[in-house]
């Protein structure tokens, strides 16, 4: 293959991830807007944000071993393609439902692209020094996207309809479609390879069951059978995945990976890391344009201040983990994002320039801790466990991405709905969810509407208040988790020379 070709693939296997990770974030920005044009509820909001990442964790770690039996070329056309056609009926959802059925559906479709991208371009690039290269690039494409979401929504929003965050997926998933065709290197697979789809449709029945217990027990009228039946199902599901994981000559998990004390530390702050920065991003861009008002172009601009500060930082911790080794990395990285989280809350009346600043930093600390969790969980891999390693990294980001969307966007709603005394002769239905007061506040006199709004306004900020809180709060016991199970540790058989310094000094202590 020619080197002209080789990079052509890499420009092709970027064009899709780049779509899977806007897609992580897009509808940040777009969701006050298409809430008010489909009268959704508060929980279809959740489920249509969570729709894409619960499906896309539950299938991730099986899509990589279908990947090796099929052909990563060939997974990756089919994802393109399931992406496109999802992409289209989200674009024209007439209801809910619709929607949130199109975001699983484009979840199906991300999942088979996922893995395909990084395997294609470990087989394209042979020579070490372009490889690196290029999976660097890789890294950045996934970054770059999470953080134009909100950006790329907001501006799409200022000239067309919410339909069109999605739209404008199609002629990328075309260009991206004929590339591959054309460069992308062919692969026969393995069709001897084993595929658990068992182990990941129970994945995602204990995924399903946890996500629906976190809404159900968070809305105004939980029901104890249904928030019952649901942590049952997700126990059910998790406890028998891990029974057969166990009992499979490949599993999709190896679990003795976890006794590397680096790769648990590595997979619990990744996972906090994305947990807090996707649930934070959330409720901010939220109240930035249901309380004050801001377009959604301003909203995603300022919420991408986050990414800004995370990029930079983020590549230069990775150029100094061979001096420091990941732990204090990881834990310097987690208590910055809380302290710089608190400031953002303490500063949510002051100007917004603060706002902006401190979510620059929290950014900062969260990419160093995410880049020191990415290098702990692979670097720390036994070398034929490496794949694997790599799976159980991706899916710890679109976990703690899940749960953070989940709990942090359920607790809001909560603390909202809970407070919130609607004045008398007002709707009593604005107090399901701020999206429902303005709705209803549309259709009052001017006086009235702007009563409802204001009071609205300030239950809205103590939930905001309370989820950043949570937020910190979280941070922290990442952090203390990090530092003290290190000291705990023994020394690890597979670490790389800074780390097993690292933990030999920690066990001395």
């Amino acid at each position: 293959m020619s080197e002209v070709q080789r990079w052509l693939v890499l420009v092709a296997v970027s064009a899709g991830l780049l779509l899977i990770s806007i897609d992580m974030t897009v509808l940040y920005t777009a969701l006050p807007t298409l809430a008010h044009d489909l009268q959704t509820t508060a929980t279809q909001k959740l489920w249509i944000i969570n729709a894409y990442p619960l499906v896309m964790a539950g299938l991730l770690l099986g899509a990589g071993t279908l990947g090796d039996r099929v052909g990563h070329r060939r997974m990756y056309l089919i994802g393109l393609v399931l992406f496109g056609a999802a992409s289209l009926l989200a674009a024209y959802a007439p209801a809910a439902g619709v929607l949130i059925g199109a975001r699983a559906f484009l979840a199906v479709g991300a999942a088979a692209m996922m893995p395909a991208t990084l395997s294609l371009i470990r087989i394209t690039f042979t020579d070490e020094r372009e490889r690196g290269i290029a999976i660097g690039v890789w890294g950045t494409i996934a970054m770059v996207g999470a953080a134009l979401g909100p950006v790329v929504g907001g501006l799409l929003l200022e000239h067309f309809w919410w339909g069109s965050v999605f739209l404008i997926n199609v002629p990328i998933v075309l260009a991206a479609l004929l590339l591959a065709l054309s460069v992308a290197p062919r692969s026969t697979g393995d069709p001897g390879k084993p595929w658990d789809l068992v182990g990941s449709l129970q994945v995602m029945v204990g995924l399903v069951g946890l996500v629906y217990a976190i809404k159900d027990v968070t809305s105004p009228a939980p029901s104890a059978f249904g928030t019952g039946l649901a942590l049952l199902a997700a126990a059910g599901g998790f406890w028998t995945f891990v029974r057969r994981q166990r009992a499979q000559p490949h599993p999709l998990i190896d679990f003795g990976l976890f006794r590397n004390p680096l790769i648990l530390i590595g997979v619990l702050a990744a996972g906090m890391a994305t947990f807090v920065t996707a649930g934070a991003e959330l409720v901010l861009t939220q109240r930035l344009q249901l309380v004050l008002e801001m377009s959604p172009l301003q909203a995603g601009l300022v919420a991408a201040s986050m990414a800004v500060g995370a990029m930079p930082v983020g590549i230069g911790a990775g150029a100094v983990l061979h001096r420091t080794g990941t732990r204090p990395v990881i834990v310097l990285g987690l208590l910055v994002a809380a302290v710089a989280s608190l400031g953002v809350l303490l500063v949510s009346s002051a100007a917004l320039l603060w706002t902006v600043v401190f979510l620059a930093l929290a950014g900062a600390g969260a990419g160093a801790a995410m880049t020191a969790a990415s290098a702990a969980i692979v670097g720390n891999a036994p070398a034929h466990r490496a794949g694997m390693a790599s799976s159980v990294e991706e899916v710890s980001y679109e976990f703690g991405s899940l749960c953070g969307v989940a709990v942090l966007g359920s607790l809001i709603t909560a603390v909202y709905t809970g407070t919130f005394a609607v004045p008398d002769g007002l709707p009593a239905g604005a107090a399901d969810s701020m999206d429902r007061a303005r709705l209803l506040a549309e259709q009052l006199p001017a006086e009235q509407a702007g009563i409802l709004l204001r009071e609205a306004g300030t239950a809205f900020d103590n939930a905001y208040r309370a989820t950043l809180l949570v937020a910190v709060l979280v941070l922290l016991a990442a952090a203390a988790f990090s530092a003290l199970h290190q000291r705990r540790a023994p020394r690890p058989t597979t670490a790389d020379s800074a780390d097993t310094a690292d933990t030999a000094d920690a066990t001395r202590t």
